[in-house]
């Protein structure tokens, strides 16, 4: 048994514990795949994060990303609270504004912007429509009719999202997912009324396998390619915020800024729990 620093670190909260928690095991050199799996899949949150050495001078430090077993390339939530985490262990970035993350969709820029932290949106690896048999089915699970579904995208950016467009946030609010079979990682938004502090509302359903969709607090990789998606067409514009969390009793926040040419998905991040894991 080895002993590991350890953070839980509550992410896009608008007040404590408002937010979606991140487990983050610091120094994880010697832990095996099979290892990490396993402590994921035992804090039963929606990821959990292990923090290694970098493998290019470009980055600060390296993570791996876990969603229960399942290992991610990118998360957003997780991003964020990786790097509160480490930054709250001692980490020193090789710049005072901007820490550089090594994950397996690549090197990925988090903003320091005073007690808030934000990261550059990546690309999608998938975008485009949605095949008619794969949204009908995906409406079926979320209780929806073919007319409550205004657009629909692709916007996965590695943990496989696509994305519904609903009429309003009501209808997002209303929604009461099924039991489903297979991978899901359903993203669903609609928009507020004009005038409030939110643009729109957010929701996020995700199963790896037979059983009920899952529903993630404030999810971060799904904020950035939404924002990506509905940017482009239009239909909001930067900066705003989304709620995500509400049907949930949660008050996640996410903020959604455009500078130097990208996207960056910012929002609280606070450390909840400080301690050592022992594996």
């Amino acid at each position: 048994m080895t002993t590991h620093p350890f953070r839980q670190v509550d992410v896009f909260g608008s007040g404590p514990f408002t937010g979606n928690p991140v487990a983050v095991v610091l120094d994880a050199e010697g832990l095996t795949d099979e290892q990490m799996a396993t402590i994921s899949e035992w804090t039963n949150l929606s990821e959990c994060t292990f923090v290694l050495p970098p493998t290019t001078p470009e980055a600060d430090y390296r993570v791996r990303i876990f969603t229960l077993r399942k290992e991610l390339p990118f998360a957003g939530h997780p991003t964020l609270g990786t790097a509160r985490a480490w930054l709250d262990a001692g980490g020193v970035p090789r710049d005072p504004a901007l820490v550089v993350q090594e994950c397996g969709a690549g090197l990925v820029p988090v903003r320091r912007e005073g007690g808030t932290l934000a990261f550059a949106a990546p690309p999608t690896v998938r975008s485009g429509p949605v095949d008619e048999a794969e949204l009908a089915r995906y409406r079926d699970e979320l209780g929806l009719a073919p007319e409550d579904v205004v657009a629909s995208r692709w916007v996965d950016n590695g943990p496989g999202w696509v994305g519904l467009l609903l009429r309003d946030a009501e209808a997002v609010l209303a929604i009461e997912p099924t039991v489903t079979a297979g991978e899901r990682f359903i993203g669903v938004a609609g928009p507020h009324a004009p005038g409030g502090e939110a643009a729109i509302e957010v929701r996020a359903f995700f199963t790896g396998g037979d059983g009920p969709l899952r529903e993630d607090p404030v999810t971060g990789s799904l904020n950035a390619s939404l924002a990506q998606w509905l940017t482009e067409e239009g239909i909001l514009a930067a900066p705003y915020v989304a709620a995500q969390g509400t049907a949930m009793g949660r008050a996640g926040r996410v903020t959604v800024d455009a500078a130097d040419g990208e996207l960056w998905i910012g929002g609280a991040t606070d450390v909840a729990i400080t301690g050592t894991i022992e594996a």
